[in-house]
């Protein structure tokens, strides 16, 4: 007995569906048929037989914006999967084709980036040089779950990921209290945490919330949280805070394993917990990776084998 879906499906063309997810995007026909270079009514028109065959509403319109109606946003979640397919196929078999080439799309937490990634970047290039790499930082989960990249290689803020998406542990990362050249505390062969409870310290929000090494490791001697004179995540302005000589901070052991800054970061002789929260893999459910993907991870794997049994409680 025929599927009186298959007439359906075959009367459903890429091409439309396309169109309808750049109009959605676009906000407006307008912009839409700018950005795909077509007129207005040829967009309006091509809506239209979609509603048409479908038989239901997919777009309410008003002056200002077109907005998916619930038939709409179920068909554009699945045609966005669709699409991603279709991509992650071409992708594959540019692969296939030459194992030298192709690109991956992958997120990182900044940490990670900052060490980590680019060790295992550096060793798969050095293999495949033809390889090319586009790294995400800003809203990776985000852009993740709109399938723009492949996974995410970060430190989770939680042991639990959101229902859509996989976690594959690969260690817990252990935090060394840093100093940078020309500070006071740099060949000091023994230290106490009360006597750093009131130097300038550049923190980030992670490091001074519950549970956190630095707030556990105070908090067991009966000391306060250190006061962060500088409270934020960024990089850059770590590293020109700690240059002054003045600042202490938190340094991840992965970025003194495999940072750029592991030569000039100098962790003091003081010892934290290590960190409960893991660093692991997380991917989009029943997403297929590409054999690229797969390559990447099975390095990141291996670079992380040693970091395990000294981070893992």
């Amino acid at each position: 007995m025929a599927d009186p879906l298959d007439d359906l499906i075959r009367r459903v063309r890429l091409r439309d569906l396309r169109l309808l997810l750049r109009v959605v995007e676009a906000g407006n026909m307008a912009r839409a048929a700018k950005t795909l270079s077509v007129s207005r009514p040829v967009i309006s028109r091509t809506i239209a037989d979609l509603e048409r065959t479908l038989g239901v509403r997919l777009l309410d319109r008003s002056p200002q914006k077109l907005e998916p109606t619930v038939f709409g946003h179920a068909l554009l979640r699945r045609s966005a999967g669709i699409f991603d397919e279709l991509r992650q196929g071409m992708r594959e078999i540019a692969y296939l084709a030459d194992p030298d080439a192709g690109e991956l799309r992958l997120g990182a937490s900044e940490y990670m980036a900052a060490g980590f990634i680019p060790a295992v970047i550096d060793r798969l290039s050095r293999r495949h040089p033809g390889l090319r790499f586009s790294l995400e930082l800003s809203d990776p989960f985000d852009r993740l779950r709109d399938r723009k990249l492949e996974f995410v290689i970060a430190r989770l803020l939680s042991p639990a990921v959101d229902a859509d998406m996989d976690a594959d542990l690969l260690f817990h990362e252990r935090v060394f209290i840093t100093a940078g050249p020309g500070s006071k505390w740099i060949g000091r062969r023994r230290i106490r945490l009360a006597d750093l409870v009131d130097e300038p310290w550049m923190l980030a929000p992670p490091e001074i919330a519950e549970g956190s090494p630095v707030v556990e490791a105070f908090r067991a001697l009966g000391l306060p949280v250190p006061q962060a004179t500088v409270l934020g995540l960024s990089l850059p302005l770590r590293n020109g805070l700690l240059a002054t000589g003045r600042f202490l901070t938190v340094v991840p052991g992965s970025v003194l394993r495999f940072g750029a800054e592991r030569m000039l970061l100098k962790p003091l002789p003081v010892a934290l917990p290590r960190w409960r929260l893991p660093v692991a893999i997380v991917t989009l459910k029943n997403r297929t990776l590409t054999p690229l993907a797969g390559l990447f991870l099975d390095e990141t794997r291996r670079l992380a084998r040693p970091l395990e049994p000294r981070c893992r409680n």
